[in-house]
């Protein structure tokens, strides 16, 4: 009887149908995060630079934009992401036309067209 229920139970991993992440940190954040850190840090050190007399404040502005910038980006593409960017996928522009064949050497070729097709039916 034991024999029939472990033939029963088949084991799933766990690990299946799960968001990939570096410990506590999504995958797909890593990337934006790097970009806006970054951003933050050219930003403050490069434009802003001159304002801040000693190194320290740089560096707590650096921190400080960075970790709203990351936060801001969490809350908007966290969990759904494709409810906020799929607002940014463009959407073609269908359109039903017929154009009418131009020719660039500015050839007639419908008249010519018409003109043999006529003499051979005569």
């Amino acid at each position: 009887m034991t024999q029939d229920k472990d033939k029963d139970f088949r084991p799933v991993n766990q690990i299946l149908g799960s968001q990939p992440s570096l410990g506590p940190i999504p995958a797909d954040q890593v990337l934006p995060w790097t970009l806006i850190a970054l951003a933050a840090y050219f930003i403050i050190n490069g434009i802003f630079g001159g304002i801040f007399p000693d190194d320290f404040q740089k560096w707590l502005w650096t921190v400080l934009i960075t970790i709203w910038g990351m936060a801001t980006w969490w809350i908007l593409t966290g969990g759904r992401s494709w409810r906020f960017l799929s607002k940014f996928v463009g959407v073609p522009a269908w359109t039903r036309g017929f154009a009418r064949y131009q020719s660039i050497l500015f050839v007639n070729h419908e008249a010519k067209n018409r003109k043999t097709k006529r003499r051979r039916r005569k």
